[in-house]
């Protein structure tokens, strides 16, 4: 069985067993301390043999492949996470930016307000990336029927006296 897999089962037992909150509180803490060693890493790669990795973040297997899980999609190039195994080379590159967003994005504050963002983004800079994150959230409607146009939904009346009643 994959490292990957185990994560997987072991988030779902521990899920059943104890509830998702429970989960997020004890997965947080441990996401934590990865995160602050990670975003002290200049230039932000990370490489080396999984097993040394997991040594060097002081976490065991299964921890790190959730951060890897995590942080998957705000790499360079995402990594194959079901062929990683111990002794497996993992290299990648970290892309600051879209990493702040997604943590914006999955809500962990706990996350994007680690005093290590100051090395690497201006307060501008992460003001910036919040704008971003709240305009993508916003959705806006530019295409608008008035009421006296002819109804979108193709009947030949007009769409105050159709779909617009």
């Amino acid at each position: 069985m994959s490292i990957y897999s185990n994560w997987t089962n072991y988030v779902v037992e521990y899920v059943k067993e104890n509830g998702e909150p429970a989960f997020w509180k004890e997965y947080a803490k441990v996401e934590k301390s990865i995160y602050t060693k990670a975003l002290a890493i200049d230039g932000g790669v990370i490489s080396g043999k999984f097993s040394e990795l997991v040594k060097e973040f002081d976490v065991n297997e299964i921890y790190f492949m959730g951060f890897l899980d995590g942080i998957n999609e705000s790499i360079d190039k995402e990594l194959d996470l079901e062929a990683i195994e111990s002794d497996s080379e993992v290299s990648f590159k970290i892309d600051y930016e879209k990493l702040y967003f997604n943590m914006l994005d999955s809500k962990a504050d706990y996350l994007y307000t680690l005093s290590q963002w100051d090395r690497i983004f201006s307060p501008e800079k992460r003001k910036e990336i919040q704008k971003t994150w709240r305009e993508s959230k916003t959705v806006i409607n530019e295409v608008k029927v008035g009421r006296n146009d002819a109804c979108p939904c193709g009947s030949g009346k007009k769409y105050k006296k159709c779909c617009g009643k």
